[in-house]
């Protein structure tokens, strides 16, 4: 698509950043109303244990997006009662129309809080998936979508990826950030082998699990630390083990996208990733090259949240070291609100940087083109 395509007028997304017609958003929410929504994609005995074990929905997704906070919702969506959308027809009036969205792709991380039932766990997350196909995708050809699988069992998530794998419209299975073990850990390689196998992308997105510990050193005390870790600290963890532990070198088709967790980190992080590695390759054999070089071939991530400078020049210096125009993905994070930095990006790029990111990277990434 050449720049002239683009629209001339802008439209202003639910996050401030000033797009053109045809983008393709890659991380819009949604999610049901409560488990009554899932119960008809569950069969009996889960459907009596929703009712008899007194299970719900936690109205802040487990502590993830506070109703109340600031970031858990734009003004504009907080007032449409979207945190996030509940169907289709909110979704359309809200963004797909207003932005001109040629797709958009839906992330419901719903199952991410869920408790250590790993039976219950797949049983959830194929009612989920299930629910998405039916009132989601089929009702708007703009919409694709990540599936999400049990994290507690290997063998349940490699099962779902192979029920529900080869649907045309999903294009990606969307995992936690927040896990007990990194996802370059080999107890994970069948599920990313899986998800491989069916060219889906694997999408890390922020937050996780209750209960486990977000930092290095242990639990947070604040939801600031907690909203921090989430989105910065964990996400560098998981790259570093997928190339560490030599995830890509097993599986060179392997794409994983950075969902929800910021990207102006991965500079600091790839330089001093190269440079430790110069020292102490022997331990990483089949990491034959660079790790910033296999980041950048198997890496891609959101513009949101965009953590940049207020100073243009500053904004375009932060771009440059790591080839932003290549490696981010226009996000709009619906119904999040992450302020003005995605405006601050965009006007930064240039127009063939721009027109990239807005659609170009994503449809190279999830093969929309073919």
């Amino acid at each position: 698509m050449s720049v002239s395509t683009w629209s001339a007028v802008s439209a202003v997304s639910s996050g401030g950043t000033a797009i053109g017609t045809g983008a393709v958003d890659t991380d819009v929410h949604c999610a049901p109303t409560s488990l009554a929504e899932l119960a008809p994609f569950l069969d009996e005995y889960w459907r009596e244990y929703l009712v008899d074990g007194g299970q719900s929905l936690s109205p802040s997704q487990g502590g993830a997006y506070p109703p109340l906070a600031p970031t858990s919702a734009t003004p504009a969506a907080r007032a449409a009662g979207l945190l996030p959308a509940t169907e289709v027809e909110q979704l359309r009036s809200a963004v797909l129309d207003p932005e001109s969205l040629r797709l958009a792709v839906l992330n419901c991380t719903t199952s991410f809080h869920c408790n250590r039932n790993p039976y219950y766990e797949a049983a959830l997350t194929r009612a989920v998936n299930d629910w998405l196909v039916e009132k989601w995708l089929s009702r708007d050809d703009r919409l694709r979508a990540s599936m999400v699988v049990p994290t507690l069992d290997p063998a349940a998530a490699v099962a779902e990826i192979e029920r529900l794998g080869s649907h045309p419209q999903i294009v990606q299975v969307l995992l936690p950030v927040r896990t007990d073990a990194p996802w370059g850990n080999t107890r994970h390689r069948p599920l990313l082998r899986a998800a491989a196998e069916h060219g889906l992308v694997v999408g890390l997105h922020a937050w996780g699990r209750i209960g486990q510990a977000p930092t290095p050193s242990g639990l947070t005390h604040t939801y600031l630390e907690d909203y921090l870790a989430n989105s910065q600290i964990l996400v560098q963890a998981q790259i570093t083990s997928l190339i560490t532990q030599g995830a890509f070198a097993d599986l060179p088709e392997l794409r994983v996208t950075s969902l929800e967790c910021g990207f102006s980190w991965l500079p600091a992080l790839l330089w001093r990733f190269d440079k430790d590695w110069k020292g102490v390759w022997r331990e990483v054999p089949w990491l034959t090259g660079k790790p910033s070089e296999v980041a950048r071939r198997h890496l891609r991530l959101t513009t949101a949240p965009a953590h940049l400078p207020q100073d243009p020049l500053q904004v375009r210096q932060a771009l440059d070291l790591f080839d932003a125009g290549t490696m981010l993905m226009y996000a709009s994070d619906h119904p999040h609100d992450h302020g003005t930095g995605g405006q601050r990006l965009l006007a930064a790029l240039t127009d063939s940087e721009r027109e990239r990111v807005l659609a170009g990277n994503a449809d190279a990434w999830y093969s929309f083109g073919s």
